[in-house]
């Protein structure tokens, strides 16, 4: 007897797999197959939505916390825009997000709710004040607040 999708997703996904192979596409949970893929482009958007705002959050905390950059920070920093450069490469169609105001709005308020909690600190500007052709790029990081940038 076949596994449904809701009773066990992992078993009914090796089935559907195994018909599909097999060629018995009359047998094959069409519905929910097409969900799962959906599912698959909705969950790279949502990875690199999430890399796109630990990135700027540290760029927040380096730019608003100088006496405590660190290595530790540039790492992730560096990690970060590698990964979201990886994805970019093996995922083309992502590329759309980067350069969508409104995905970069999410990002951007995404990275300002981890920095409030990860630092105290309260105010940042309404939207993102850099270019993603910086924020991507691996030399730069913002000026910070004593370098006579206005917060």
């Amino acid at each position: 007897m076949a596994t449904t999708y809701e009773s066990d997703i992992v078993a009914w996904a090796k089935e559907q797999a195994h018909l599909l192979r097999s060629g018995k596409l009359s047998a094959i949970d069409i519905e929910h197959i097409a969900e799962e893929i959906e599912d698959v482009g909705k969950s790279e958007q949502r990875e690199l939505a999430n890399r796109m705002a630990i990135l700027v959050s540290h760029l927040l905390k380096w730019r608003y916390q100088p006496e405590r950059q660190s290595g530790s920070w540039q790492r992730t920093i560096k990690e970060q825009r590698k990964a979201i450069a990886r994805r970019l490469k093996n995922t083309p169609s992502l590329k759309a997000s980067i350069n969508d105001s409104e995905w970069l709005e999410d990002a951007w308020g995404d990275a300002v709710s981890i920095t409030i909690n990860e630092t105290g600190i309260g105010s940042f500007p309404e939207i993102c004040p850099w270019k993603i052709e910086n924020i991507l790029s691996v030399e730069w990081l913002p000026a910070t607040s004593d370098d006579g940038e206005k917060p």
